[in-house]
């Protein structure tokens, strides 16, 4: 393998690493938080469930239209404070402090009135979210130019954001108990405070103290004014289409598509087999069976799965990391069939050190993977360089997915004969649940396997890449 002259954005010092590890957490613990927080539009404010679906739904719609355009902001923006971090700073706070507006309403008022208010604030939430989220991702892709040390930097963030899923189960219980508030409503409006005010905290952490590629080199950004907003528009047009013919990424953005959003399929099954197989539909015996489920998870991933992960990832290359890592969790979903067991319910964590490989090894090497992506696309298609737009489509990609598999997840419950008003479901209807549990995130990860079984970018086309961007550049 050539030997290439290193450039001086190898290394990520320990302490930029938490600052972006902590901009993770808060990516990861709002939208978590905003799940949970959903479920008590009906329980705590009365809600309508058609109208609580279409408050899900539209900001989601909205977000996916703002994502591409931050980034291309992002990637183009020319300040003496970088191009991502004053919107990171301004985004966190703006986050922080909406996120708890959002949830200040009162059972009391009307339920339309209700409405309008959670939506008018989600809109405006969504703003200040896509400006801390687009351009975080971005500057995460260029924190170093370094093919492992990325894989590290991921591993790090990805690490640090398992802990917001570790508390998130959690939440049901602590706003839903009678002996810390005196309605659900009032538990929903303490919480969000809590949370908010966590969420500004850790959101300026990266901000502040990540740092961004030199600017120096950087050329041919478009001049970012409302008189060129024709222009701009067009510009974003055109990098949105470069970005589409990178065929790696669009297979990163295909295997994600199927690994996440297959697991997104059947997420709430799980609960429905704890709560209607292991425990005959009876909620008192069912208790905290669920939120430990998912906290394990989270605790296997964080502190098994992602060093296991890159440890392979540093041994045999990011490809094979994948195609390794995802074979297992399906071995993983298979063993849910002996797993949930009425006889025996502590058998429900035996498949999740297996099962977990899947989404715990994805983003961290699909980001990685990204951050490659974005210097294979600055040698062919020069500057400047679109590590802002490359994010926001990759997460547009994930949203939209996201959005589908729950529409999808309904359906197939609707299909297995799930009845959400019986309190016993049938035996056939629980059987058929659990096949889909199983069969559905097992076909889509092995159909992600064939997606990135020929990527092709690997570790030593990645440093020829970057040794012939150096030399563009002049770096030394």
């Amino acid at each position: 393998m050539t030997d290439h002259t290193p450039v001086n954005r190898e290394k990520i010092p320990i302490g930029q690493k938490a600052a972006f590890g902590a901009g993770h957490l808060v990516n990861n613990l709002l939208p978590g938080a905003l799940g949970v927080f959903s479920f008590f539009l009906l329980t705590a404010f009365g809600m309508d469930p058609f109208l609580a679906g279409l408050l899900g739904g539209l900001p989601r719609f909205f977000d996916a239209i703002t994502d591409p355009i931050m980034g291309y902001i992002s990637d183009n923006t020319t300040s003496r404070f970088g191009r991502r971090r004053p919107y990171i700073f301004v985004g966190a706070i703006m986050s922080g402090v909406l996120f708890m507006i959002l949830w200040q309403m009162n059972p009391e008022n009307s339920q339309m009135y209700n409405f309008w208010y959670f939506l008018l604030i989600s809109l405006v939430y969504m703003i200040g979210n896509t400006m801390f989220s687009t351009p975080l991702i971005g500057l995460g892709y260029e924190m170093s130019s370094d093919y492992n040390e990325r894989t590290r930097l991921m591993a790090f963030a990805q690490f640090v954001g398992q802990f917001a899923w570790m508390i998130v189960p959690w939440f049901w219980v602590i706003m839903a108990n009678p002996d810390l508030f005196e309605s659900q409503a009032q538990g929903v409006r303490t919480l969000a405070i809590l949370v908010g005010g966590l969420c500004i905290f850790f959101g300026l952490l990266p901000a502040i103290f990540c740092r961004e590629i030199e600017q120096t080199n950087l050329t041919n950004r478009a001049e970012l004014s409302l008189r060129n907003i024709y222009t701009n528009f067009k510009g974003l047009i055109k990098s949105m289409i470069q970005i589409f013919k990178n065929k790696p990424f669009v297979k990163l953005c295909g295997a994600t598509f199927l690994v996440f959003n297959g697991f997104q399929m059947v997420a709430s099954f799980s609960y429905f087999i704890i709560v209607f197989y292991l425990f005959k539909g009876d909620y008192g015996l069912a208790g905290t069976w669920p939120a430990w489920f998912s906290t394990i998870s989270a605790v296997l991933t964080a502190f098994v799965v992602i060093p296991i992960i890159a440890m392979m990832s540093n041994a045999w290359g990011k490809r094979q990391a994948f195609l390794v890592s995802t074979a297992i969790s399906i071995i993983g979903y298979i063993l849910k069939w002996w797993g949930f067991n009425p006889d025996n319910p502590w058998m429900i964590f035996m498949p999740l050190p297996l099962m977990v490989f899947g989404i715990g090894g994805l983003f961290m090497l699909m980001m990685s993977m990204t951050a490659d992506v974005c210097d294979l696309d600055e040698l062919e298609n020069g500057m400047p360089r679109k590590e802002g737009t490359f994010g926001a489509i990759y997460w547009w990609m994930v949203k939209l997915g996201q959005g589908l598999a729950l529409v999808l997840g309904g359906l197939v419950l609707k299909l297995v004969g799930f009845d959400q008003n019986a309190a016993i479901q049938a035996p056939e209807t629980l059987t058929n649940l659990r096949i889909a549990d199983i069969l559905i995130p097992a076909f889509t990860a092995g159909l992600a396997i064939v997606v990135m079984w020929n990527y092709n970018l690997s570790e030593e086309r990645a440093k020829e890449i970057k040794a012939e961007l150096v030399r563009r550049r002049g770096e030394l």
